[in-house]
């Protein structure tokens, strides 16, 4: 069976979702998923409420507008055939050139319409031109259990935002993805220059080397005010965006695509390239899980792929709740970005009884289980399909485990290397990665290898912070960060003691009984 990620098509208002195009294997109808395919069918407009009431797509200009409702999926064959995801084409520049019509809607959360035109007028407060851009975290999504904001925040935000956050504003957080970076500060330089530190006076050339030559590749500007809102927004090249999302450099911007986002200015490089990202996500995740898990377990697992090795975890700087914060608040974006995905994996499936009832994928409050087929051949071909950096730096670490000679090493990766473009296969695991995938030290070698991935590009982008947001602001955004950290430990230790008393007094009824 082909490992080829299907869509989730959602069309028009109320609409529904539709897997697969006809030249992609369909599961079979008594599939939980095949059984939503079919309720839909008849009942078009009740797979909304869950996921979201309406879609946007995006134009050439990468701006939204609306997909009709009659909208149609269809795949070429021979896109089809030359596996997108194994051989992604980076080098599009028009939506026409991805491998479907909708491919990659899944992508898109449904937010309410006046917040989402509030955040797209945020960006049109800058003439430098923004290629892509989405907005992230919890000024966006909310997070249960997360501190709450300061009414105080914004100077004067839209009323869209207000209502939004409740009142209690949070600093909204935004990705710009940029053709040139220097270019792009030259003219943001000329027209804000205050948001920079000063660094900025050093000129556009220094502003941008820092950017691309240490780090992740991202340029922060934190705390500015923009159309009355407070915002931190990071700057990042295209080609930079795109190689991390479909290798894995450094996941500092993957593990961020990897949780659900606002995008409001599309790029289809960048849609492509974010597509394999999930896949890549999903399949790591699989490598960490056990046979049998809930969606809460594999959307957890996914959403702490980011924070493994990130210096602000090992630090009191970052709330140790915020996986659970985020996937509790976000079940239903959860679902949305990753079930089409999941449905066209040959090794893993829903297999929860609640799958059964027509409404399920509709409420935010399921939890339904799934399961994994753990035949070192299947688990093995996804070994193989890993991310390129990623997989060698896995690689390396079951090179030293099992002492393999170096040059007996180089020889195997050779023969097994898909670089030669005279060959258009599919990647298939060898014994090697089969005996990966059935190695009991697996989740900590995978573990290993994304904080290796992630430790330093975090920590250099931490350490980058004091001088492209300058001091002041470094100071503030770590102590809001520290403050969001002691008001996790403190909840933490509430709890605790309400069990300990609710345990006590269970404990002193039953003596008393006795």
């Amino acid at each position: 069976m082909r490992e080829v990620p299907s869509i989730l098509l959602y069309a028009g208002q109320r609409s529904y979702t539709r897997f697969c195009s006809r030249c992609l294997p369909r599961r079979p109808s008594s599939h939980p998923l095949g059984r939503v395919r079919s309720f839909a069918s008849k009942h078009p407009g009740s797979l909304a409420s869950g996921l979201g009431s309406s879609l946007s797509t995006q134009n050439a200009h990468g701006l939204e507008s609306p997909l009709s409702s009659n909208a149609s999926f269809s795949t070429s064959r021979t896109l089809a055939e030359a596996d997108w995801d194994e051989n992604p084409n980076l080098s599009i520049s028009a939506f026409s050139e991805l491998p479907s019509k909708d491919f990659g809607v899944n992508q898109h959360m449904i937010i309410n319409q006046e917040f989402k035109e509030a955040l797209r007028q945020i960006l049109w407060q800058f003439r430098a031109p923004i290629r892509y851009a989405f907005a992230y975290g919890s000024g966006v999504f909310a997070q249960s259990g997360s501190a709450a904001g300061s009414d105080k925040c914004h100077p004067a935000a839209p009323a869209a935002i207000k209502n939004m956050q409740q009142g209690k504003g949070k600093m909204i957080d935004f990705i710009f993805g940029v053709s040139y970076s220097q270019h792009w500060h030259a003219l943001n330089l000329n027209q804000h220059r205050d948001h920079y530190s000063g660094l900025g006076s050093l000129g556009s050339y220094m502003v941008s080397q820092v950017q691309d030559r240490f780090g992740a590749g991202v340029y922060f500007n934190p705390f500015v005010t923009v159309n009355g809102t407070l915002i931190k927004y990071g700057v990042v090249n295209l080609d930079t965006l795109c190689k991390d999302l479909s290798q894995w450099n450094s996941l500092y911007l993957a593990g961020r695509l990897q949780k659900p986002v606002k995008i409001l200015r599309d790029h289809p490089s960048v849609r492509l390239a974010n597509q394999v990202n999930l896949l890549s996500a999903v399949r790591v995740a699989l490598l960490l899980l056990p046979p049998r898990f809930t969606e809460f377990q594999l959307y957890s697992t996914i959403a702490s792929i980011s924070y493994m090795g990130d210096l602000r975890m090992a630090l009191p700087a970052e709330d140790p709740g915020k996986v659970n914060n985020i996937v509790s608040g976000q079940m239903a974006h959860f679902r949305r970005l990753y079930a089409p995905l999941i449905d066209n994996l040959p090794n893993v499936t829903f297999n929860d009884p609640r799958c059964g009832q027509e409404d399920w994928i509709d409420d935010p409050d399921v939890n339904v289980w799934l399961s994994q087929d753990m035949d070192p051949v299947k688990r093995g071909n996804m070994v193989c399909r890993l991310p390129k950096a990623f997989r060698e730096k896995l690689y390396f670490q079951y090179q030293a485990r099992y002492a393999i000679p170096r040059s007996e090493f180089d020889e195997m990766m050779q023969k097994a290397s898909d670089a030669d473009p005279s060959i258009v296969r599919r990647r298939q695991g060898g014994p090697f990665e089969q005996r990966i995938a059935s190695d009991e030290h697996l989740k900590e070698e995978v573990q290993t290898s994304i904080s290796k991935t992630i430790r330093w590009p975090s920590t250099v982008e931490s350490v980058k912070g004091v001088f492209t947001a300058g001091v002041g602001r470094s100071w503030r955004y770590l102590g809001e960060k520290r403050q969001k950290y002691r008001d996790s430990k403190k909840k933490e230790e509430e709890q605790q003691q309400q069990q300990s008393s609710t345990s006590s007094e269970g404990s002193s009824s039953k003596t008393k009984n006795e």
